[in-house]
């Protein structure tokens, strides 16, 4: 989603509060933008706290800072900075982090983010927005620069079937419809699993949503609709269990007095094998890739059929 991203934050660039700050990273993507923002484009180095810091600084004197870098260089290693800085003064910076999950692949748990939201929702006032498709991010992005306090933006790639056209933006969209149970995917693996889920038998077809935002406010009427309906809740995501969309899913639910008859959790579960591979691999492990997932769906509903029988 890196070129989308530049085209995108160039048509911010009209408003002169716009300022990026790179961790000196984004090379053979960003230059576009770097041309059209000149001195509001600042390379702060591989020195991520004091990017955070000077953000903040830039924030509190009425511009408007968005930093970018690999999601654990922009989460992880300033985190004292965002909580202390940025979201205990609730000052509009925006960190994107490219790479969401397990995207940088054989690069190493280093280069992970798999408790990234988890991690940053903990911090007062913070908001996270993950994109599922390259198209969301130009409503995305005027969404954000509109938004008067901290968020972070979780990039991955757009890996939706070609040709897909898919439903405009917002928080809760729903992808496919069938017979099986409700399926809630967070951000882009959504993508990946359109095509195998969408030729599956009606009575195996899950009704697919995706959520890209959290925290989340109230359910779609449309969602609780087909939550009644199913009575089977499954949420993927590319996250540790642990801050995880699916625990705070569960939690409303609970809240709510609306717990499911049977949910299904599946989460990224770190490295099984003790080995680094693609993000192919890691998603094979964990139980995270379209095979693993259908798979489970269509037995689920044999299972159902021979209870019924």
């Amino acid at each position: 989603m890196r070129n989308t991203l530049c085209a995108g934050l160039i048509e911010l660039a009209t408003d002169p509060d716009f300022v990026f700050m790179t961790g000196d990273l984004g090379y053979k993507a960003l230059e576009p933008l770097r041309e059209t923002l000149k001195n509001r484009f600042i390379n702060a180095g591989v020195a991520e706290q004091n990017m955070v810091g000077v953000a903040a600084g830039l924030a509190r004197t009425g511009l408007k800072p968005w930093v970018y870098s690999i999601a654990p260089f922009v989460y992880a290693r300033p985190f004292e900075q965002i909580r202390n800085d940025i979201c205990l003064h609730n000052l509009p910076v925006k960190l994107v982090g490219n790479g969401g999950g397990y995207s940088y692949g054989v690069m190493g748990s280093s280069h992970h983010a798999l408790e990234d939201y988890g991690v940053l929702l903990t911090l007062q006032n913070m908001r996270v927005f993950v994109p599922a498709f390259a198209a969301d991010l130009t409503p995305l992005l005027k969404k954000l620069q509109a938004y008067p306090g901290p968020a972070y933006l979780r990039l991955g790639a757009s890996e939706e079937p070609a040709g897909y056209v898919p439903p405009p933006y917002a928080a809760w969209r729903k992808l496919l419809d069938g017979g099986g149970p409700v399926v809630v995917v967070v951000g882009p693996l959504s993508g990946s699993l359109i095509s195998i889920l969408s030729n599956l038998d009606d009575v195996c077809r899950p009704r697919l949503w995706v959520l890209s935002e959290l925290p989340f406010g109230e359910f779609p009427a449309a969602f609780r609709a087909d939550l009644e309906l199913s009575g089977h809740l499954e949420v993927i995501e590319e996250h540790v269990v642990q801050g995880s969309a699916g625990q705070m899913i569960a939690y409303r639910l609970l809240s709510e007095g609306g717990a499911m008859v049977r949910f299904t959790h599946r989460a990224a579960r770190g490295y099984l094998s003790g080995r680094y591979g693609s993000q192919k691999f890691h998603r094979k492990e964990c139980g995270l890739d379209p095979v693993s997932i259908a798979l489970e769906l269509q037995r689920l509903a044999q299972n159902q059929l021979q209870t019924r029988n």
